[in-house]
């Protein structure tokens, strides 16, 4: 029985100790670190595949796709179940869906290092080091500008679930104000944890230092951040964004930017990835890293123990129905 994992870009999985979980199953792996980008691609490549692991949503798994593989039983979604896959066709098919869980540790971790190297402009200072400018974080002198620090600053948390409270609890440890705003749970949290909880939208954005964004992607989140929204903020706000591209308007980040509010921004999640992250890149005023909020060896190690688990225990019952 084949078993097949897309999109591996690393080639890591391969190495993983989670992949130990298949030892002594009748089953074949292959990883596949190309990206594949049409269904026609995908249908060839998993034409003998039994079990797909997807990691993440980085392959949409259509209903095209799915009627074109007979021999197809499982799929296994690291992380939580997203919009990835047709639900409707793999019931009409037969075919197993089941997913993992989350873990906050990871893309907090990420959003800190993506507030500080934004603040203390940490990117721009290291390649004026290699091209030999010592403390200097343009070409020209006239362009020059400091970094600073992020104690006594505001920071916003947009949503203060798992990950929110997390970011919120370190900005706290850093000598910030910590000001949320969100639904009723956020309200909740925040009087909860001691933080203010702002209700309207524009005094919330014109007050943080720092907007950091955990809200998840719904249709009622989806595009909810407007141009007009960001253009609240100040000019000398961070805005950080490792949760989903799809919360902002098309185009509103890099017009908003545009115009000088918010003065910066830091971003790990783009539209249509991982060619949408095209239009970021060489911005003078955005920090981009490849979608890396739960790219790390922990949380691979536990997304993979998670899903080969699930192919070994779908395995099993299949056995025991034979």
């Amino acid at each position: 029985m084949k078993i097949t994992v897309l999109d591996d870009y690393q080639g890591v999985v391969a190495r993983l100790g989670a992949v130990r979980l298949l030892d002594g199953l009748p089953v074949s792996l292959e990883i596949r670190s190309e990206r594949i980008t049409d269904e026609a691609g995908l249908i060839e490549a998993l034409r003998d595949t039994a079990c797909l692991v997807l990691i993440r949503e980085r392959s949409h798994i259509g209903a095209r796709v799915i009627e074109a593989l007979p021999q197809l039983r499982l799929i296994v979604q690291t992380g939580r179940l997203a919009g990835c896959i047709d639900l409707e066709a793999c019931r009409r098919r037969g075919v197993e869906v089941r997913a993992g869980g989350g873990n906050p540790i990871a893309p907090t971790e990420l959003t800190w290092a993506l507030i500080l190297a934004a603040s203390r402009r940490l990117l721009p200072y290291a390649r004026q080091l290699e091209r030999g400018r010592w403390q200097r974080s343009t070409e020209r002198v006239e362009d020059e500008r400091l970094g600073r620090v992020v104690h006594g600053r505001a920071l916003g948390i947009w949503a203060l679930g798992k990950i929110g409270s997390r970011v919120a609890a370190i900005g706290r440890a850093f000598g910030m104000e910590v000001l949320v705003h969100g639904r009723a749970q956020s309200r909740a949290a925040a009087e909860a944890a001691g933080y203010a909880f702002i209700a309207d939208r524009r005094e919330f954005l014109a007050r943080v230092d720092v907007l950091s964004l955990h809200l998840r992607l719904g249709p009622d989140t989806r595009h909810l951040i407007t141009a007009a929204d960001l253009a609240a903020m100040r000019p000398d706000a961070l805005l950080v964004n490792t949760s989903r591209a799809e919360l902002l308007a098309p185009g509103a980040l890099l017009a908003a930017l545009d115009r000088g509010h918010p003065g910066a921004a830091a971003v790990d999640v783009f539209e249509s990835e991982p060619e949408g992250v095209a239009a970021y890149l060489g911005h003078p005023r955005i920090l981009c890293t490849p979608h890396l909020g739960f790219v790390d060896q922990d949380t691979y190690e536990a997304y993979f123990s998670e899903a080969f688990g699930h192919v070994r225990s779908f395995l099993g019952g299949a056995e025991a129905e034979a």
